[in-house]
């Protein structure tokens, strides 16, 4: 044996007496950073402009189809129906025009018409 490493004697053990070292042994890293610190911190961007009036709209056409589906089920005619929805379409877009467009629709009324045709 070289170095006082393993058994003084490999007799009765059942091994060969070969000593190989642990390879998964893992040291631990003295000063680990996963990025350099030259790199700027962490900026926020802003929101697509495009995406905003995207999620404006179908919130809209979300109360639009509310009330048609209510006004289908109540059995009321087509050209009525055609009416009382583009009313209600007109009524919303021209709120949020009045609304300003900062409000991103977050102000409640999304969800107004909702749970009406529940009670």
């Amino acid at each position: 044996m070289s170095s006082n490493v393993g058994l003084s004697t490999p007799r009765g053990s059942g091994t060969s007496g070969y000593v190989q070292r642990n390879l998964s042994n893992l040291r631990p890293r003295e000063t680990f950073t996963p990025y350099p610190a030259s790199l700027p911190a962490h900026r926020q961007r802003q929101p697509n402009a495009e995406i905003l009036e995207h999620d404006r709209l179908r919130q809209i056409e979300v109360q639009v189809y509310d009330l048609r589906d209510k006004l289908e089920d109540e059995g009321t005619g087509e050209e009525e129906i055609e009416l009382q929805t583009e009313a209600l379409r007109r009524k919303l877009s021209d709120e949020d025009e009045r609304g300003g467009r900062a409000g991103g629709g977050s102000d409640g009324k999304s969800g107004e018409g909702r749970g009406k045709g529940l009670k």
